[in-house]
């Protein structure tokens, strides 16, 4: 893996938010690459719950500052960084005061999912990838872990595909057994069509659930890693007929050369 460049695209990563498969599997492997010689790079959301002074996030000014056209609006992003302590890793969080300031990750204190997480999501996937399209840096593979990164991939495959940048860049899945119940609204279609993506492209969101979101960032990427031991079977059915290659779970000790093997064999 020595110089492959891979960027992390997570929902979740600790030590940032509480322990979820996504969130130490993210960081786990992240780290399990950079010992290996990759460089890394990790994307998440700055949600409102994250201690910015006990973690040392600082805003990265010359990142700031660009607005993101969401539903026609003009949206602010702001690019804060972070480093993991003893793990010499950069993480770089996704933040805007519209979507991500209030003191929650995903719904309310009733567990209320919240009205907006479907212009969350669209304003998590093109802050990542403006973002690295800023730092100049061409991944290898872009890692997709947690299912408000499951917009990314739909988006560098269509309203990106002709950037340079990404042009040759490899996209991995991995699926989780921790959703959501019920939907992200009815309007996450009408808001993508805004980007210019047509419908032909979103047949898999016809409504807005939580498998349907996992299967869209499916049929966009090259490659499906299973993040728990069990997955909805109506998703492992999806991956089947799509026919690209899968990783099982992994459960042990540090299984980087079975991570790094799949990475080169089956991915790039």
């Amino acid at each position: 893996m020595k110089d492959k460049r891979i960027l992390y695209v997570s929902s979740e990563v600790i030590p940032y938010l509480p322990e979820t498969d996504t969130a130490s599997t993210s960081f786990e492997l992240a780290r399990l690459m950079h010992s290996k010689g990759a460089q890394i790079r990790i994307f998440m959301p700055r949600f409102g719950v994250i201690n910015e002074r006990r973690h040392q996030l600082h805003e990265v000014i010359r990142l700031s500052g660009m607005n993101l056209i969401i539903n026609d609006m003009d949206m602010p992003l702001i690019i804060k960084v972070a480093s993991i302590p003893k793990e010499r890793m950069q993480v770089y969080f996704i933040d805007n005061d519209e979507y991500f300031k209030r003191k929650a990750v995903y719904s309310d204190e009733d567990g209320k999912l919240f009205e907006d997480n479907d212009e969350r999501a669209i304003f998590f996937a093109k802050g990542v990838i403006e973002t690295v399209k800023k730092l100049n840096w061409t991944p290898d593979i872009i890692h997709v872990h947690g299912w408000m990164a499951s917009l990314l991939p739909l988006y560098l495959r269509e309203y990106y595909k002709n950037d340079p940048l990404y042009i040759n860049s490899k996209i991995v899945t991995s699926v989780y057994d921790t959703g959501f119940k019920g939907t992200i609204g009815d309007k996450l279609k009408d808001k993508i069509r805004f980007d210019g993506i047509n419908d032909e492209k979103l047949q898999s969101i016809s409504t807005t659930s939580y498998n349907n979101l996992m299967k869209i960032a499916i049929e966009n990427s090259d490659a499906v890693i299973k993040g728990s031991e069990t997955i909805p079977e109506e998703i492992v059915a999806f991956i089947n007929q799509k026919e690209i290659p899968l990783l099982g779970h992994q459960d042990g000790e540090e299984p980087s050369d079975i991570y790094s093997n799949f990475y080169l064999t089956e991915v790039l």
